[in-house]
């Protein structure tokens, strides 16, 4: 592994640590856990998704998914619909509920993020955003199937 991929593996970690936590304090709901969070998230951006089809785009088991999408159908985060097509397939949505806490949530995070952006240095802050594309990048490579 290069220094560089350690380091950025590093920073990565911390920053979702340090965010999750300084959010727990105000907001007892964070302690939801990030695949709950990332499965919603899922869903939001492509609704409606059967769970096979959400567990392929998460890349986890979908036996995984059917027992983090249980406990968001009993949270009142998701819900489940059926299939005009096929009354055999369930659908899964993100319930208005659901919607209304990824926004709080997104919300929360993007108060806090610019709240610490604001205590850097002009020139550290500049950096940040410069780096936001090749971060994007780096995204989407990470999101290609790898051989």
């Amino acid at each position: 592994m290069s220094d560089e991929a350690r380091t950025l593996t590093d920073v990565v970690t911390r920053l979702r640590r340090a965010l999750r936590t300084s959010i727990r304090a105000d907001w007892p709901w964070e302690s939801l856990p990030m695949a709950q969070v990332e499965l919603l998230q899922t869903l939001a951006e492509r609704p409606p998704m059967k769970v096979g089809d959400l567990a392929a785009a998460l890349r986890l088991a979908p036996n995984t998914v059917s027992g983090l999408v249980s406990q968001l159908i009993d949270s009142g985060l998701v819900v489940r619909g059926g299939d005009p097509r096929d009354r055999r397939v369930a659908r899964l949505s993100v319930s208005p509920r659901g919607h209304e806490q990824l926004l709080v949530w997104q919300r929360e995070h993007e108060k806090r993020i610019g709240a610490a952006l604001g205590k850097l240095e002009s020139s550290e802050r500049e950096d940040v955003v410069r780096a936001l594309k090749a971060l994007d990048h780096l995204v989407e490579h990470l999101a290609e199937p790898t051989a």
